[in-house]
């Protein structure tokens, strides 16, 4: 028999050694380990790329065009910067926050939507696309200067030019533009400068704003919002979406269920009837004798029809006339009429989705676009329910939801009745100021599932949402300030993401809980309202305006969990003074160190520091060798203890 090889049974050597052992290190010209982006790779070895180019992407285009210029770009490496979770990372201190609220209302009147270029019918389209693009990139251009001059952050906004297009012709053809917002943060989705450049189209036209989600704000807040924009001259509405689509869903539930009711009492009825329709053989017999003893004449029979006709108009007119009586009980007065078209009177109340329909019918009585009907434009950034609103007032799916803008490309006009024509534009990010960029995911303009760094946001979360509502919301507890510590603090993003973590089971590969994955479903649960902050008027304190509830759950000390929950609410163990005390006094030795060679051999120093007795007799070296050969695992167990 030959001799086995030896690649079957030292496969995994040979697998390694073929690909570390034997392959060298790729090395640049000048023989060090550099960086890829640090070789001029993408220069040097372009001039040899001989494939025909016939058609490229606007990026291709840019890098052949730095190509071409000889420019070079270089990646930036080691610009790691070190933070502690601990200290409020992403929050503006008092006096920070008041300097941005400074440079944002000095700055407010250059903060504008891309105006459309004045054209006559005689412009061509090749010089009206031409001045558009002009117009657009102006407007870029003073944008981004405003945010390096001013240090100022904007929320992304749409930079496509046939998005802005759309809204262009969305204005020109509507009566009223409608903008439609989120209760929580109306401010931060109205746009002024898109209600200044309605009027500047045509001064008859009408802005007005359509306060959405508004079932998450209560009657009192809903008044302050009404005042406020009472002040500001614009008519305001109040309406909820999610609310009337729950309302079509039931109407349609009860509809379903009311034939199958109707047709067993119907039934039921008919059987009845029938019973006592049919006669007996001895009623026959006498209803015979009768009919032979007296036989009605035909005057007769009329009159009773004459009778029986009149009754009936009587009880119609009757009930025509109690609902006449609620319907003018339900009409305005004309002083309300006068008040309603002065427009400097809003409702707090939350509207239906017929009475929302009855305004957009009344609300406008000036020239219209086209005759005989009000258009209305419904204008908004594409997470404040635009869609969803117009889907609720058609009573079914019209217009495909999504909180990512693009989705609707272009315009489209429907129909809501012979007289009332809505028009959506596509959902538009427009320029607005914000204090930070975790201000803009929790308000739902970043997507969160594209977050990278989670601690800022989250930061801002807790310091809006108190740590009892918190703890109730999720059912758990959130590790105590340590002493020294303000016991009234915010809790950490760490902290809230430990505890979240652990409750759900959200564990990473070391044993620790995941705390970006649950920052995902914590921002989540913000911007859908689960944990609900509503930002207040300029005219209200914010404690005012919204107050919290008290605590539901039973308040649980941290000293009564599990062993192993503790160290999974901290990363870093024994910060509390008492273990701190506990470690340095049991840590102490007593023992007194002797210089040279001491006269008691079966005496040792051991490596902490205490003094160990051994067996005179046996070897000295024995017990030392023993400790050294600790097991490392058994030395680090307590860090394993999830």
């Amino acid at each position: 028999m030959s001799k086995k090889s030896k690649a079957g049974s030292n496969l995994g050597r040979t697998l390694i050694k073929d690909r570390f052992g034997h392959t060298p290190r790729r090395k640049v010209d000048n023989d060090s380990m550099l960086h890829t982006t640090e070789v001029q790779d993408g220069y040097d070895w372009g001039r040899l790329n001989l494939s025909s180019v016939t058609e490229e992407s606007s990026f291709q285009e840019f890098l052949r065009t730095a190509e071409l210029a000889g420019t070079e770009f270089q990646a930036e490496k080691l610009n790691i910067q070190f933070i502690n979770p601990k200290q409020g990372v992403g929050l503006l201190s008092r006096n920070e926050r008041l300097n941005i609220e400074k440079k944002h209302k000095d700055n407010k009147d250059l903060l504008k939507i891309p105006r459309r270029p004045k054209w006559t019918p005689e412009t061509s389209a090749e010089d009206l696309q031409k001045a558009e693009r002009d117009s657009f990139l102006d407007w870029r251009r003073n944008l981004a200067l405003l945010q390096e001059d001013e240090d100022i952050i904007l929320t992304p906004y749409e930079k496509n030019l046939e998005f802005w297009r759309q809204l262009w012709r969305v204005v020109e053809r509507s009566d009223v533009i409608v903008q439609i917002v989120d209760a929580r943060n109306p401010l931060l989705f109205r746009s002024e400068d898109l209600e200044k450049y309605v009027k500047e189209v045509n001064p008859d036209k009408m802005n007005m704003i359509l306060v959405n989600k508004s079932d998450l704000l209560t009657e009192e807040q809903r008044k302050h919002w009404a005042e406020y924009f009472d002040q500001q001259g614009i008519r305001t509405a109040f309406f909820s979406a999610a609310l009337a689509t729950e309302e079509l869903k039931e109407e349609a539930k009860n509809k379903e269920e009311k034939p199958a009711k109707t047709e067993i009492k119907e039934r039921k009825a008919q059987e009845k009837d029938s019973e006592e329709n049919d006669p007996t053989p001895n009623e026959e017999k006498e209803s015979e004798g009768e009919e032979d003893e007296q036989e009605e004449t035909p005057a007769d029979i009329s009159l009773k029809e004459l009778k029986k006709a009149a009754s009936e108009i009587n009880d119609t007119l009757d009930k025509l006339e109690a609902k006449l009586e609620k319907i003018e009980q339900k009409l305005p007065t004309p002083e309300e009429e006068k008040a309603e078209k002065s427009f400097m009177k809003n409702s707090s109340k939350l509207l239906t989705r017929e009475e929302l329909i009855e305004l957009f019918k009344n609300v406008y009585d000036g020239p219209k676009y086209t005759a005989n009907v009000t258009t209305i434009g419904l204008v908004g950034y594409p997470n404040v329910g635009k869609s969803s609103t117009i889907n609720a007032l058609m009573t079914e799916k019209k217009v495909s939801v999504s909180a990512t803008p693009g989705k609707t490309k272009h315009f489209q006009t429907l129909y809501l009745d012979k007289d009332l024509l809505l028009c959506d534009c596509p959902g538009l990010v427009m320029p607005s100021f914000v204090l930070t960029k975790a201000d803009m995911i929790l308000n739902g303009i970043l997507p969160i599932d594209q977050m990278r760094d989670h601690v800022p946001a989250v930061n801002l979360l807790c310091s809006r949402i108190p740590r009892h509502v918190l703890e109730d919301k999720y059912g758990i507890i959130i590790a105590k300030p340590i002493e020294g510590e303000d016991p009234n603090r915010c809790p950490h993003s760490e902290e809230l993401l430990l505890a979240y973590g652990y409750n759900r089971g959200f564990m990473t590969s070391n044993g620790q809980p995941d705390q970006s994955r649950s920052a995902r479903y914590v921002c989540k649960d913000y911007v859908n309202g689960k944990l609900l902050y509503c930002v207040a008027p300029p005219t209200v304190e914010q404690s005012v305006y919204h107050t919290f509830p008290e605590r539901v759950r039973k308040e649980v000390e941290e000293k009564s969990l599990p062993h192993q929950q503790q160290r999974a609410m901290r990363v870093k163990t024994n910060t509390s003074s008492t273990e701190l005390d506990s470690k340095f006094f049991t840590g102490q030795n007593s023992a007194a160190h002797v210089k040279g060679r001491t006269n008691f051999p079966h005496i040792r120093l051991a490596n902490d520091g205490s003094l160990v007795e051994t067996d005179p007799s046996a070897k000295p070296w024995r017990s030392v060798k023993k400790e050294r050969r600790e097991k490392l695992r058994k030395k680090f167990g307590h860090l394993d203890q999830h």
